[in-house]
């Protein structure tokens, strides 16, 4: 998936101009490098509770560039992040919707849980306490 991210951030980082008052440029590369993996990780994560993520990444990261090149960066974030909205249907269609959603929870060092979760659930087992009980009347 880091794939959609780094190029993302090839054909926009010669772009990059932030106000000489705020940050370097090599600061304003690496914030909108993880900006985009960021945004990645989350469309790969929980891509049906993400509905616009080329806008939500175009917000964080216009403030790195001029606006003379802002609709460039723009258009370049929307084509790329199709592109991983349709690998990531195609996917769950080719190998079910398990496969793709690892356990949500994360570990005590701060990192995405690598287990299977239950099935029909969205946690694995040792993280089973989290899920929400919807109780019927």
């Amino acid at each position: 998936m880091y794939r959609f991210s780094r190029q993302i951030f090839v054909e926009i980082k010669d772009a990059v101009d932030p106000s000489p008052d705020t940050v370097s440029v090599p600061e304003a590369r690496r914030r909108i490098l993880a900006a985009c993996e960021s945004t990645i990780e989350r469309l790969a994560r929980d891509s049906r509770y993400f509905p616009k993520p080329a806008r939500s990444l175009f917000q964080e990261i216009r403030y790195y560039f001029p606006i003379t090149e802002q609709a460039r960066v723009y258009y370049t974030v929307e084509r790329y992040i199709g592109l991983a909205q349709d690998f990531i249907r195609d996917e769950i269609e080719r190998h079910g919707e398990g496969v793709v959603a690892p356990c949500r929870a994360t570990t005590r060092k701060g990192k995405p849980c690598q287990r299977t979760p239950l099935p029909g659930r969205e946690y694995c087992p040792s993280h089973s306490h989290l899920e929400e009980v919807v109780l019927s009347a």
